[in-house]
């Protein structure tokens, strides 16, 4: 599917191993949707980290993965400003993920792009 927003908000993260399956779900059940209804926000889409072989100059690479987190969240946004909304700050705290699921993330990664 194509980029439809003009912008993409990602947050990367990694979670603890015991604290996996209840992340997925409420990642699934609750976050995204959410995150989905807030004015301004276009799509979100989950991701999770797998290895990466590519070739470039005539050689086949495999890209070193150490460090990155594990999972990513993918929101297209209408303009950056959603991010800093009324509607944002009480979806990113609305239920159980501010407290069953955001204490143990961590190697948390924060990024802005503007689609060109």
């Amino acid at each position: 599917m194509p980029i439809t927003g003009k912008w993409i908000f990602t947050a990367a993260m990694d979670v603890d191993a015991d604290k996996d399956a209840i992340f997925n779900e409420v990642y699934d059940t609750e976050h995204i949707p959410h995150l989905s209804k807030v004015p301004g926000v276009v799509s979100v889409t989950r991701a999770k980290l797998d290895t990466l072989r590519v070739s470039m100059g005539g050689e086949t690479k495999t890209v070193d993965a150490q460090g990155k987190p594990r999972y990513a969240c993918i929101v297209e946004l209408e303009n950056p400003d959603v991010l800093v909304s009324p509607e944002w700050a009480k979806a990113v705290d609305a239920g159980r993920w501010s407290t069953h699921v955001r204490p143990f993330t961590r190697n948390r990664q924060h990024t802005l792009h503007k689609v060109m």
